[in-house]
């Protein structure tokens, strides 16, 4: 069929023999990778970005975990595990999920407020979950 290529087998191209394409053999440069630039000649030459100095993330703890009443059966399976290894004074266990979120270029509150939205959005659901947001203290 005109137009289509045959596929270079393995050999030819671990070995950058003549069956491979230009692109393997280094005939050509390749596709440019962001940040280079080629020029002709196929001189390849980095690009220098000016970039503001990075702000440092916020992050957001986020803790999920079912409310009194709903039934945890992985917290019920460990409490009975814990009594059968021999440590039986463990009252209660419970489950939780914690979520660190970090954002950039955002504030503090701005951060708080986009942490809540993921939690209405995704992260629990307000009939069984008991959720806390809090700043992580790193």
């Amino acid at each position: 069929m005109p137009g289509v290529r045959k596929r270079p087998s393995i050999y030819a191209l671990s070995n950058g023999g003549a069956g491979a394409p230009p692109s393997v053999r280094g005939d050509r440069p390749r596709v440019p990778d962001a940040g280079h630039r080629y020029l002709p000649g196929s001189v390849a030459i980095d690009v220098v970005r000016e970039r503001a100095p990075a702000a440092r993330p916020i992050r957001v703890e986020v803790r999920v975990e079912l409310k009194p009443g709903v039934v945890d059966p992985e917290a019920e399976s460990i409490q009975k595990a814990l009594g059968l290894l021999g440590i039986p004074a463990v009252q209660r266990v419970g489950t939780a999920r914690i979520y660190d979120l970090e954002f950039s270029g955002v504030g503090a509150a701005e951060a708080r407020r986009l942490a809540g939205e993921a939690v209405e959005r995704l992260l629990a659901n307000p009939v069984i979950h008991r959720v806390t947001i809090r700043p992580d203290a790193d």
